[in-house]
């Protein structure tokens, strides 16, 4: 018997967990809300990278910065949408940007 050469991470969310009756199986119900706490803590992760990277964009490129960095600034805000740990009870398809629609005049 030997040890083994690298770890294995079970990175899927449980098979036996309904989502219909959250709580008939109380080990599939904790593993699923440690799922999706990993996610979220990887989204909000994902997002400090994009920040940083648009903090040393900001640094280098100066005034040229608007141009230059647009598509880190668009990349972070789309990863920023949506995460945190907000108790709005919102589900998350609904932390898109806010649409506001066009009044039509007569």
């Amino acid at each position: 018997m030997g040890r083994k050469k690298g770890v294995e991470f079970d990175e899927g969310a449980p098979d036996d967990f309904d989502p219909n009756n959250p709580y008939k199986d109380p080990v599939a119900f904790f593993e699923m809300r440690e799922h999706l706490v990993r996610e979220k803590w990887i989204d909000i992760e994902k997002a400090k990278i994009l920040r940083e990277k648009l903090r040393w964009c900001y640094r280098i490129e100066g005034v040229n910065h608007l141009q230059k960095c647009r598509h880190l600034v668009q990349q972070y805000l789309d990863a920023t949408r949506g995460i945190g740990w907000g108790k709005d009870l919102r589900p998350p398809f609904m932390h898109g940007p806010k649409v506001v629609e066009a009044v039509e005049s007569e």
